[in-house]
């Protein structure tokens, strides 16, 4: 069901991992630290309640990260450390939930399967109210995450609550959880290969040319790489899946930190599939390496972009390592694309710890691309600069009507209690269902009585109103848990207005050159665009 999502959006990280620089300490610096030291002096020795030194100096060094205002920086402690490298690697131990915060709480988004917590019977909209013998109120998510990880075979407790259920605990053995960055690959319309890339790990890439090769042997003349809902990661898996496209020795990204020079990196290898016309979907959850993969394809003109404009990180951050197994990340260097473009948005934080972007401009109006800076593709074209990856085809998501409006917003007023509704009826029917299966009334009575019973206020009218958006949340869990990602992905395409644009777009462009010159072409007058609601 639509949710609003809170989720950082990962950075673009370089590795590996190196060691802290010196700082050299000027006048104004020396005094800096002797006021430092004397502030600590004093409330280790005069403050009403003992705190350890230790601690008091982690604090500051806390502080002073979160004073420079950079979303992207962070200090990680050995064991967030651990985390943070096992996660963005594609490898991790611990029992198989993908996790975001709620109210207060930590909730559970995704239960990946044959893992400890799907053989637990661990349901997505759980709440996380404890691991071990501490109470996770207002937890971080990161927080939960490493106390949830560690070692393969050892074991860790977690108490869950579940509207509705007596709460109950799980001890789990962990294990080593491998997330695919290609959860699956498919065969559509027109021979056309559709891969859909959740992030950039380690494995990426390889997942990426092992995901053509099989559907090139199948008979794909075409491809559509989704990178949707992309939020990075490593730098070395986008330049890696840049070069399945593009061949030896053309320039993909360019680094620039300070005081340092420019560091360029090329194509080094022959490209897997060379022109092999190639379509790249994007929103405004493509960010960071997704982003680089998307700039350096249509700064070539190697692929034609098409959806909504990206997230617009183009900023690099760098891992140091500090003593006792501490690390810092910060941001170190800005990167560009083969034209020389810089993709960064601005942003900034709200009162409530909110990162917006300072001039929003979802609507992609004239106005907005006439005040960026232009630049221009090998082949001439126009691209902008200023903030994100602007698509060649810009292809806006479908809209709810006003009354599936209505209804989304009376669902969120009990999210949890909702989403369990959805959930517990696409589990009874899942193996009742055929592939070909319809949503009927009767389905809908059941879920709204289910509502009902969870206390979730629904007027029945403005149920029967928004029957359309209860029709496709409906038809999507279902989907999942009887047949699977790829069975309810095919069943989605008629709503997936962006695919459906890259479809039809293939079926008229049978050359990378076709493709391109039909971005050109003038839209017909539509409606206006809008931003996909929030997950």
């Amino acid at each position: 069901m639509t949710r609003f999502r809170k989720a950082a959006i990962a950075g673009l990280i370089v590795i590996p991992i190196v060691a802290g620089g010196f700082v050299v300490q000027e006048r104004s610096a020396v005094a800096g630290s002797r006021l430092f030291d004397q502030v600590l002096a004093i409330i280790s020795n005069q403050y009403v309640d003992s705190v350890d030194v230790g601690t008091l100096y982690e604090k500051a060094a806390r502080g002073l990260v979160a004073e420079l205002k950079d979303p992207y920086a962070d200090l990680y402690t050995p064991k967030q450390l651990e985390a943070f490298n096992t996660t963005t690697g594609g490898f991790y131990a611990g029992v198989g939930m993908q996790i975001e915060p709620q109210d207060g709480w930590i909730v559970i988004a995704k239960v990946f399967p044959n893992t400890p917590a799907a053989e637990a019977n661990v349901l997505p909209g759980d709440r996380i109210i404890g691991v071990d013998s501490a109470s996770t109120r207002n937890w971080k998510t990161d927080q939960v995450s490493a106390k949830l990880k560690g070692q393969p075979g050892t074991k860790v407790t977690a108490k869950f609550s579940r509207p509705g259920a007596q709460e109950y605990s799980v001890n789990f053995t962990r294990r080593v959880i491998r997330i695919p960055a290609v959860p699956y690959a498919m065969m559509l319309e027109n021979r056309t290969a559709y891969i859909p890339v959740t992030g950039f790990n380690e494995t990426a890439a390889e997942e990426v040319a092992q995901a053509m090769q099989r559907l090139a042997g199948e008979g794909a003349k075409s491809v559509v790489l989704d990178l949707r809902n992309n939020p990075g990661g490593f730098l070395d898996g986008a330049i890696a899946m840049t070069n399945i496209f593009l061949g030896k020795g053309k320039e993909i990204v360019t680094v620039r930190g300070r005081g340092e020079p420019p560091v360029t990196r090329v194509t080094e290898a022959a490209a897997m599939a060379p022109t092999i016309p190639l379509i790249i979907l994007t929103d405004a959850y493509t960010a960071s390496a997704s982003e680089i993969v998307a700039g350096a394809l249509q700064d070539h003109d190697r692929a034609l972009i098409v959806g909504t404009t990206s997230f617009g990180k183009g900023l690099v951050q760098g891992m140091y390592r500090l003593d006792g197994g501490y690390a810092i990340k910060l941001t170190t260097a800005k990167w560009y694309t083969p034209s020389g473009r810089s993709i960064q948005k601005e942003r900034k934080f709200t009162d409530d710890g909110q990162l917006v972007e300072v001039h929003p401009d979802s609507l992609e109006t004239d106005s907005a691309r006439k005040a960026r800076p232009k630049f221009k593709s090998d082949g001439g074209r126009v691209v902008y600069g200023g903030g994100a990856i602007t698509p060649d085809v810009f292809v806006p998501y479908d809209t709810l009507t006003t009354a599936e409006q209505k209804l989304a917003r009376a669902l969120l007023t009990k999210q949890q209690e909702s989403y369990l509704s959805i959930y517990e009826l696409a589990f009874d029917l899942k193996s009742k269902v055929k592939p070909d299966f319809t949503i009927t009334p009767e389905m809908r009575d059941d879920l709204y009585q289910r509502l009902q019973k969870r206390g979730v206020v629904v007027d029945r009218k403005d149920f029967d109103a928004g029957s359309r958006y209860i029709d496709r949340t409906l038809d999507q869990r279902i989907a999942t848990l009887a047949f699977g990602d790829s069975t309810a992905k095919r069943r989605e395409i008629g709503e997936d207005v962006q695919l459906r644009k890259a479809l039809e777009l293939l079926k008229k462009g049978a050359t990378q050159k076709d493709l391109l010159a039909l971005a050109s072409v003038p839209a017909a007058p539509g409606s206006p665009s809008v931003r996909k609601p929030e997950r």
